[in-house]
């Protein structure tokens, strides 16, 4: 494809979106129009419309529900009845989510055309990506991409992981004709399920090809930060097999074999060599700029819960590579872009496509004002939704989506914040899952807010050359009063030469985290804490290195994917609370109460 036809083909992308957006709310009453008429002899809308395509009976009729009010729907199909049960398209296979946030995965119906929406989306991101990085299409991407095995439903419907449908479509096969899209990592090596050989090509094929790659990347800023990880224990391998041009024995895939038999083609001891003096170097701040010095960004999910890995990813990359957040999705419905992705990740804003599928949003409070405190099963009255172009600036709200594959009125459970519009088309900032929260008494805890007391509390481990790499919580309540529990995973900067963290910082250090946390909770947690007493003091215990790692396997092991996982902020699964305490290095309290004034 020539650099006209590029240009063209990126100029009419950019004008789509403007033509959606532009038109946002007939766009969205066509989206509703079309689904109804599609799916109008479906069991389920039947019950409630009797047979009417008219939207505003839909609005008055049609209950708001969480994935408990369609699942027995979803799992007669899975079991053989017919999708008609709420599609009128045939269903052709079951998308699992990461089961991370919500405690087990969730199975969403998806129909042929899907693929092509997702695509679509796909396809916008280089246009606006090359508004403001000329040049992308004369080098690779190392982006980091890996699969899950695919499971059968008993009727014989696949049920995967949603990146690993695309990953496997013609879409995703198709984008070898884009010079936009040639990555360093073949096909095979992507496709493998053994995540470890995997992980090992695909770091293996982005070292031989290090002088042309442009952009580094991974799904989820974790998954990235995996590879790193994985980078700095096994860089010593990497190197002798581009020294000695083959393949080490340890990497069984046939499809991994076959392809990198094209990358490693000669051996190459003066790469070899260039690649140990980077690695072997007394810091790894910056390597990644070293290791890929034409690298212009790092693209990965950094919003949400991935915010926790920014300072990490800025380490690595020298603070000189911009960390890009594209797009905004999930298993149920790809909603939108990011149109300046090279603003700071404090500041990243998503512009919802009114064509993905039509948009409703709960209303959750006023600006400052967040109201998250409701139980995830409540019943919302259908008056309370408001549609995409009628949503507020600075407003709370949680997205509802209905869809051409069966979700009518389908609580998300993600919270956003209505930062500003494009046209007549909303820019959300993500908030949290509305769903994840930490609760002893009258407290209410959600994500952001831990986050936040997270993020300031950890400022006390820089002096010590100490970085919080990871964390979770869950509350204990095998004392009297429970408690809040943090997990953290700290690290020192490989520049300090600091053996132990944790005796090194000092106990007191740990315990002004532990009071620097609870003084940046809420309101209600601090009176539960101080005047109450109904809530005893907060405690964190400092875990081994490679702790989160092995949860992140647990998690797979269990039918995660690498692609979609992220680190759950409140542990409820019994396995994964056992893998933490097993790894437990030492335990600090608050050492008095947080302040509060009635």
């Amino acid at each position: 494809m020539d650099r006209k036809k590029l240009e063209y083909k990126g100029k009419e992308v950019l004008e789509e979106i403007e033509w959606l957006t532009a038109r946002a709310d007939l766009v969205q009453e066509d989206i509703l129009q079309q689904i109804l008429a599609r799916n109008e002899k479906t069991e389920y809308l039947s019950k409630y419309m009797h047979g009417s395509l008219d939207v505003s009976e839909f609005k008055r009729r049609v209950p708001v529900i969480t994935y408990k009010g369609v699942h027995p729907y979803i799992k007669r199909i899975a079991n053989g009845e017919d999708s008609s049960l709420i599609t009128g398209h045939p269903i052709t296979e079951m998308l699992c989510s990461s089961g991370t946030s919500s405690g087990e995965p969730k199975m969403m119906p998806s129909i042929e055309e899907d693929l092509d929406r997702r695509t679509f989306v796909y396809n916008l991101i280089m246009p606006i990506m090359n508004q403001y990085i000329a040049g992308l299409d004369k080098g690779k991407a190392m982006y980091l991409y890996f699969v899950k095995a695919e499971m059968s439903t008993p009727c014989g419907l696949l049920a995967r992981t949603v990146l690993t449908s695309y990953y496997k479509s013609r879409h995703f096969k198709g984008r070898a004709l884009d010079p936009y899209n040639d990555f360093t990592s073949p096909d095979p090596t992507i496709l493998c399920e053994d995540s470890r050989q995997s992980m090992y090509c695909q770091l293996l094929a982005g070292l031989v090809h290090r002088r042309k790659v442009l952009r580094l990347g991974a799904v989820f800023a974790s998954a990235f930060l995996r590879a790193v990880s994985f980078l700095e224990s096994n860089w010593a391998r990497l190197c002798d097999d581009i020294c000695m041009g083959r393949l080490d024995p340890a990497i069984t895939d046939p499809g991994c074999q076959s392809s990198m038999s094209a990358v490693l083609v000669l051996p190459d001891p003066a790469l070899a060599g260039e690649i140990r003096e980077i690695c072997g170097g007394p810091s790894w701040k910056g390597i990644l700029c070293r290791l890929w010095p034409r690298a212009k960004y790092i693209e990965a999910v950094v919003t949400g819960s991935m915010a926790q890995y920014i300072p990490a990813l800025e380490y690595y990359g020298g603070g000189k590579l911009p960390l890009v957040c594209t797009m905004y999705a999930s298993s149920e419905c790809y909603f939108g872009v990011n149109l300046k992705p090279l603003c700071n990740p404090a500041d990243v804003s998503f512009t919802l496509l009114p064509s993905m599928c039509y948009f409703e949003f709960i209303p959750l409070g006023e600006s400052g004002a967040l109201v998250l405190d409701a139980d995830e099963e409540e019943e919302v009255p259908v008056s309370r939704l408001v549609d995409l172009v009628d949503v507020r600036v600075g407003c709370y709200y949680e997205i509802v989506v209905t869809t051409f594959a069966g979700l009518y009125r389908y609580r998300i459970g993600d919270v956003l914040q209505v930062m500003g519009f494009h046209n007549r088309a909303p820019q959300f900032r993500f908030i949290c899952r509305r769903n994840v929260v930490l609760s002893v008494d009258n407290d209410k805890t959600n994500e952001e807010d831990l986050h936040k007391s997270v993020t300031y509390a950890k400022k006390r481990l820089e002096p010590y050359g100490a970085l919080l790499m990871e964390y979770t919580s869950y509350v204990d309540t095998s004392t009297v009063p429970g408690h809040y529990v943090l997990y953290w995973e700290i690290h020192n900067h490989p520049s300090v030469a600091v053996k132990n963290p944790v005796l090194e910082i000092g106990s007191e250090v740990l315990q002004d985290c532990c009071i620097a946390v609870e003084e940046q909770l809420d309101y209600v947690y601090r009176r539960c804490r101080s005047y109450d007493r109904s809530v005893g003091p907060l405690e964190i215990r400092v875990v081994k290195r490679g702790t989160f790692e092995s949860l992140m396997d647990l998690f797979i092991s269990q039918g995660g994917s690498i692609n979609q996982y992220k680190t759950p902020r409140c542990i409820k699964s019994g396995s994964a609370l056992s893998l933490l305490s097993a790894n437990v290095k030492a335990s600090f309290f608050s050492p008095r109460d947080p302040t509060w004034t009635p």
